[in-house]
């Protein structure tokens, strides 16, 4: 059997920049082992499997190289841009039925703009685990599927430097831990560390501005904002609040196109 492979940076419109994810177009869908040997053969944070349902309407599923994921926002963002500048589709919105309810990304120009849940944080107290791991200690602590880490600066937020050893012993699953401030020139900056992945530091994480938007949203008084994922590689990401939604816009190009062998 021979699958199309395409590896995207997403969130990004130069070439390596950006969160990479390898998309894989089905007629039908593989055994869950197969996909997630795939994953791991692939050895990046996520890859994304989809199957057309109807013109417009596409099963959508997420694996990293050690599970299947109930959200991955670059990795739809990546799928999106495959449908509409590899596949040829010809409309300016695609749904994505996924584990997460029923997503949609509409192209805008150069800009693929999804929408995501919200999903709020709410206060919490911080694992002794997770503050182990810390060097430097957050102002506040929330969560919601992540745990959201507040930081009184970007400064602060680029020197974290945690313990990779003890966060791989953290079962967050199938969630990470976000650490944030108000940015310096962006609304507000993050990073995303990822507790028993074989990518201890996200890119760049779509899903966690579900968490991040109605979070900073609240804090700054205004629902459209401009974020930074301040990672090695970094990525920008146009965002909006409205109701229960997340709105998350972004760049993305590709980086390779090939053909699996199974």
């Amino acid at each position: 059997m021979e699958i199309k492979l395409y590896q995207v940076d997403a969130f990004s419109s130069k070439l390596f920049g950006g969160n990479p994810a390898a998309v894989c177009p089905l007629a039908e869908w593989l055994p869950d082992e197969a996909m997630l040997n795939i994953a791991i053969e692939n050895n990046l944070s996520e890859t994304a499997y989809f199957v057309q349902l109807e013109e417009n309407k596409f099963h959508l599923r997420w694996f990293t190289p050690e599970i299947e994921m109930d959200l991955c926002g670059h990795a739809t963002l990546a799928s999106a841009f495959v449908i509409f500048e590899e596949l040829n589709f010809k409309g300016d919105e695609v749904f994505f039925e996924t584990k997460s309810g029923m997503l949609s990304v509409t192209r805008n120009g150069d800009l693929f703009e999804m929408d995501l849940p919200s999903r709020p944080p709410t206060p919490s107290d911080l694992p002794e685990i997770i503050k182990n791991c810390l060097d430097i200690q957050p102002v506040e602590v929330l969560k919601s599927r992540d745990y959201l880490l507040l930081y009184e600066s970007e400064e602060q937020v680029k020197m974290l430097s945690p313990d990779s050893g003890l966060i791989s012993q953290i079962n967050i699953d199938p969630g990470g831990i976000i650490a944030t401030a108000k940015g310096n020139e962006a609304d507000f900056v993050s990073r995303f560390f990822t507790p028993q992945a074989g990518i201890f530091e996200d890119p760049v994480t779509g899903s966690a501005h579900c968490t991040l938007v109605p979070f900073w949203a609240e804090r700054l008084g205004k629902t459209d904002l401009y974020a930074r994922q301040i990672s090695q590689r970094g990525g920008e990401l146009f965002c909006n609040l409205k109701g229960d939604r997340v709105k998350v816009k972004g760049h993305a190009i590709k980086y390779l196109e090939g053909v699996i062998f199974i």
